[in-house]
């Protein structure tokens, strides 16, 4: 087998030893390429000529969900095609690891890197839906690149808090869940549509679902982990179906303490629920719509602000070593 390790040298939980030690044990078993990344977008260019190459079997992605992102987007640069792509394996380097820990692998990267070695033995392949963001037709997001997305997507609060937490990473600070919290506080105190939400979210045959404050969109579930604790946004999400959506009209002080208690309190069986929250089950089309721009993030990468985003959920789009 001829593999691609794509290591991410940023990634906060594992050290250079310890990636060593990975790349030694996944070398022993395959003819293996390790290539550490040097800038952002980086490790979709490898992916992107490893899915070009047409000799490469496998491509690892050693980091956190943002490593992950990239080399999806590479592997699926011309579409998907799981039967012809190289196949994606995950080694958690990150601080959340929300995709590899959905998809049941360890979040230690040693464990994680010996669960790979046994299901490559033993050909253990799963394939896996995916999302894809794409500009509007018709708006001023139009010419917006499309960008595929694993486990979730957000336009509006949750892609403000993202943005919130990127700012303090880059002035030093470590990304942990303490930090995350603190983001979600401030941005609740200066949310200027946290009352009337600005988001219309439209499908083929339905009625459009009107002032939306917050708008989470899952490929699978859970939607992320806060420690050990799995948060369930929808928890009907899985790799098996296309999109669900998690919308809330309204963000005021009793409701954001009750959805926060709900999402804290959530199972694989019950997740956010109310008069003011919106949940759609296994979309394949819809488009988000805003009055205002509105920041979006994709995997937990944030990624601007936008008006108008087009989702599609795209069943069996890529195979998975697992």
């Amino acid at each position: 087998m001829r593999a691609l390790l794509v290591v991410n040298p940023a990634a906060t939980t594992t050290s250079a030893r310890t990636r060593d030690v990975l790349i030694h044990a996944l070398a022993s078993e395959m003819k293996l390429e390790a290539v550490t990344t040097e800038y952002r977008g980086h490790a979709r260019d490898l992916a992107r000529r490893a899915a070009d190459s047409g000799t490469t079997d496998l491509v690892v992605a050693l980091g956190g969900d943002g490593t992950v992102n990239e080399v999806v987007n590479g592997l699926l640069h011309g579409g998907p095609d799981p039967d012809r792509l190289p196949g994606l394996a995950v080694v958690p380097g990150g601080s959340t690891n929300v995709f590899a820990r959905a998809l049941g692998l360890p979040n230690d990267a040693v464990e994680a890197t010996g669960a790979l070695l046994d299901a490559l033995r033993e050909r253990r392949t799963r394939t896996v839906s995916l999302g894809l963001a794409s500009g509007t037709p018709g708006t001023e997001d139009e010419s917006v690149p499309s960008r595929w997305f694993t486990f979730c997507a957000g336009l509006g609060f949750d892609a403000s808090v993202i943005g919130r937490v990127e700012q303090q990473r880059e002035r030093g600070k470590r990304s942990t869940h303490a930090l995350y919290l603190r983001q979600v506080v401030r941005q609740f105190l200066e949310e200027p549509n946290r009352r009337h939400g600005t988001i219309t979210l439209e499908r083929p045959g339905a009625e459009p679902v009107e002032d939306l404050v917050l708008s989470i969109i899952c490929n699978t579930s859970p939607w992320t982990y806060l420690g050990n604790r799995p948060v369930y946004a929808s928890p009907e999400a899985s790799f098996e179906t296309a999109l669900d959506v998690l919308g809330l009209r309204r963000l005021s002080t009793p409701a954001v303490a009750r959805y926060a208690t709900q999402l804290l309190t959530s199972t694989p069986e019950r997740g956010p629920r109310g008069k003011h929250a919106a949940t759609l089950h296994d979309l394949t089309d819809f488009t988000l719509h805003s009055k205002v721009p509105l920041p979006l993030q994709m995997d937990g990468d944030h990624l601007g602000l936008r008006t108008s985003v087009t989702f599609t959920g795209v069943r069996r789009a890529l195979r998975v070593i697992v």
